[in-house]
């Protein structure tokens, strides 16, 4: 893992190339709970032109400070993240509560952003009260983010990293999932957008990426087979063709 100093923290991050490399950047942001593990297949990839950064949001995994209770500040730490690795336009993922960050940005800083990734999420992320009660508790939704058919043993490499965060952390991801809903704001999206989906999907359903595709004006959708919310796991190389494709045909 590397770090850089970001608002006094030292955050960890993933990373293909050095940070002031003469690629794009594509920058990827985890989702409740997670850390930059949940990329791991996504960096090791070639993306001809770009290089790939997967960050420990703030409070997880080996990142100092702590989480949020809204997806504007994680939105903040994004910006804040950039401007520290000198980026002045670069390419935004994120999954699931990422993509919520992601989309977020993208409201605010659209002149930063060469295209944006949503992978496995929506515009809005209800969080039912019973998962927040679990959630609470050091509980966690592993038994319905893959899909059934998914290894085990993939499971448990793709979950390795989930205790280095405080449940403290992941209940208040959950809360600001919870508290995200930008379905009347989202059509403002102007950026290019690549929605990806894993069709067996029970957290962020396949019906939360059609919204998006119908309501962001410059949106793709990619379904993924045999895949659930973990879809960058279950099925790496469908994902990684996809980014590579869309990002050599954008515009």
């Amino acid at each position: 893992m590397n770090t850089l100093n970001v608002s006094g923290e030292r955050i960890s991050y993933l990373a293909s190339d050095d940070l002031a490399s003469s690629k794009t950047p594509i920058l990827f942001v985890h989702g409740a709970g997670g850390s930059a593990h949940v990329w791991r297949n996504q960096i090791q990839a070639e993306v001809p032109g770009y290089m790939l950064v997967a960050v420990d949001l703030p409070g997880h995994a080996r990142s100092e400070g702590k989480g949020a209770e809204q997806v504007e500040v994680y939105r903040d730490f994004v910006h804040a993240f950039v401007q520290t690795a000198g980026w002045d336009r670069f390419v935004l993922g994120g999954h699931s509560m990422g993509g919520a960050i992601t989309q977020a940005f993208a409201l605010s800083y659209p002149h930063m952003l060469e295209a944006i990734i949503l992978v496995g999420t929506g515009a809005r992320l209800r969080v039912a009260p019973e998962v927040l009660d679990a959630a609470k508790r050091g509980g966690n939704l592993v038994d319905m983010a893959y899909a059934p058919s998914t290894d085990r043993r993939l499971v448990k490499e793709a979950e390795k990293e989930y205790l280095l965060t405080e449940p403290e952390v992941r209940y208040r991801d959950f809360l600001a999932c919870d508290r995200f809903d930008i379905m009347e704001q989202v059509a403002k999206v102007e950026v290019p957008s690549l929605i990806i989906c894993g069709e067996e999907d029970r957290l962020t359903p396949v019906k939360y990426s059609r919204y998006l595709e119908e309501q962001v004006p410059n949106a793709e959708l990619r379904l993924i087979p045999k895949a659930g919310h973990m879809v960058m796991w279950e099925q790496s190389e469908a994902v990684n063709e996809a980014i590579a494709t869309y990002l050599s045909h954008k515009g």
